[in-house]
C-alpha cells in the first residue's frame, strides 16, 4: 500500500523580503519545521518570485544538486567556476555543488518579476568536481507526457546529476490521465502541481499543492483540468 505524504501550498514556509517572496516546501532559512525537513533526498524545493533588477549576491554552496527551473522571466547567474549565463522559462541549470563553488543570480529585467524553482538534492557521493549544466528544453515533448528533464545519466535527456533521481515536467489538457512508473525500485515520488488541478492516485491538487508517494512502483496522474506540474523521482534514502 502506498504512503502518502500531503503538503497543501498555503502550509508551506513563506518569506516576503520585499525583493524576494519565498515560499519554501521544506525546512529552509529561518522557517523551519520539524515534519518537513526533507523527502528522501530532496532537501529543498523554493518557490521563489525576485523583483525586476534584484537578485541573490554571491553565496557558497557544496555537496549539493541545485536545479533551477525558471517558470516565468530570467535569471542571471555567475559562479567561481566563470560560468555567465541567463536561464530563462523553458530553460533548466544544474550546478553540482560538489567540493565548492559561489555564485550569484539576479533578475536582470527592469520591468518584470522573474519566477522559479530551485531544488536540492543530497548527491549520492560527497566533494564531486564541482560542474555546471543548462538546456533549453522542448516544451512539446510535456502535451499529456511525463518529459523527462534530468537524469543520473549524462547520455539521457534532459539534465543529469550525481544522484538516482528522475524529474518530470508535464502540461496536461483536461480529463487526460497517465501511469508513471519508477525507475529505480525504492525511490518515491515528489509531485508539484504548478497550475490547474490534477488528481494523483486519488488525492487532489491545486495550485501548489505537492504530495509524496513512496512504497508504490506507479502512480497515476489525471488533470481535473488543463495542469502543468513538476514530478520528482526521488531515492527515499540517502
Amino acid at each position: 500500500m502506498a504512503t502518502t505524504v500531503f503538503h497543501k501550498a498555503d502550509t508551506r514556509g513563506h518569506a516576503d523580503h520585499g525583493w524576494l517572496n519565498a515560499y519554501h516546501s521544506f525546512s529552509f532559512a529561518s522557517w523551519y519545521n520539524p515534519d518537513r525537513v526533507q523527502f528522501g533526498a530532496l532537501r529543498v524545493l523554493n518557490d521563489d518570485t525576485v523583483a525586476a533588477g534584484m537578485g541573490f549576491g554571491t553565496h557558497p554552496h557544496d555537496n549539493m544538486e541545485i536545479i533551477t527551473i525558471p517558470l516565468e522571466g530570467d535569471l542571471a547567474h555567475k559562479d567561481s567556476m566563470g560560468n555567465e549565463s541567463t536561464i530563462k522559462n523553458g530553460d533548466v541549470q544544474v550546478m553540482s555543488a560538489g567540493s565548492g563553488i559561489r555564485h550569484s543570480e539576479f533578475n536582470p529585467n527592469a520591468d518584470q518579476r522573474t519566477k522559479l524553482f530551485q531544488i536540492w538534492v543530497f548527491p549520492k557521493q560527497r566533494d564531486v568536481t564541482p560542474r555546471y549544466q543548462q538546456i533549453t528544453l522542448d516544451k512539446s515533448l510535456e502535451k499529456n507526457d511525463f518529459a523527462q528533464i534530468l537524469s543520473p545519466d549524462a547520455e539521457d535527456a534532459g539534465v543529469w546529476i550525481h544522484q538516482d533521481a528522475w524529474f518530470y515536467l508535464s502540461d496536461f489538457d483536461a480529463d487526460f490521465s497517465k501511469k508513471l512508473s519508477l525507475k529505480k525500485e525504492a525511490n518515491g515520488f515528489y509531485i508539484m502541481n504548478i497550475e490547474g488541478e490534477i488528481e494523483v492516485n486519488g488525492n487532489t491538487l491545486e495550485t501548489r499543492d505537492a504530495i509524496g508517494i513512496w512504497e508504490t512502483a506507479e502512480i497515476e496522474i489525471k488533470a481535473n483540468k488543463a495542469s502543468k506540474f513538476l514530478v520528482m523521482e526521488i531515492p527515499m534514502k540517502h
